[in-house]
């Protein structure tokens, strides 16, 4: 299946709460505990739920690459929702032990696959089976986003045809990037939080 951003509008009122939690799904309602300190970038419930609109159904039956995994709200968000499959990759020890509660305490960890490693190694490796989306969310300030969008860039057949990436950086970190496979199709900002849609371009008919 592929994934594709649709039209969303900018001025909808979206609830947004001070704890991180499970908006809907089999998991709803559910908090998820935050890793301390600043090594991972949370995404704000407002934002999670704009991108969970903005997919829409089509993330039932995804395979879906959390890439810096972190507390893994956006992973579990999706499995959440019916996604086939999600696969966390987190190298942080303190991160890795908050996933792997947050998994457990929303009953979600059956459909997941946490690796513990480098994102960047991680995207260079062979896969099995191409993802539906992608999401990259690195620490901030660090340029992390266009190191991982060059390299998905470079292997399209990381993506399913007509796949997503969905890049989430704070607004002043946006660069345009060249790109040969991918093209950004959409951008969408929460207060302090910036979408940025990317698909992989469907081959010629």
């Amino acid at each position: 299946m592929g994934l594709s951003a649709r039209p969303f509008p900018a001025g909808s009122v979206l609830a947004g709460v001070s704890h991180v939690r499970v908006i809907a799904g089999i998991a709803k309602g559910r908090r998820l505990e935050s890793v301390p300190g600043t090594g991972t970038r949370p995404i704000t419930d407002r934002a999670k739920e704009a991108l969970f609109n903005i997919l829409g159904d089509e993330i039932v039956n995804a395979r879906v690459l959390d890439l810096f995994g972190g507390t893994g709200a956006v992973g579990i968000e999706a499995l959440s929702r019916g996604a086939r499959e999600v696969v966390f990759v987190e190298r942080a020890r303190s991160a890795l032990r908050v996933l792997g509660h947050n998994l457990q305490r929303t009953g979600l960890a059956e459909g997941a696959r946490v690796v513990r490693g480098d994102a960047f190694r991680y995207l260079q490796q062979p896969q099995e089976e191409p993802f539906d989306l992608i999401y990259v969310a690195p620490p901030q300030y660090q340029r992390l986003w266009l190191r991982a969008l060059r390299l998905i860039d470079a292997r399209p057949e990381l993506l399913a045809p007509g796949g997503l990436v969905v890049v989430q950086i704070h607004p002043k970190e946006f660069d345009e990037v060249g790109l040969a496979s991918l093209q950004r199709v959409d951008t969408r900002q929460y207060g302090s939080v910036r979408l940025d849609f990317y698909e992989r371009e469907r081959e010629p008919a």
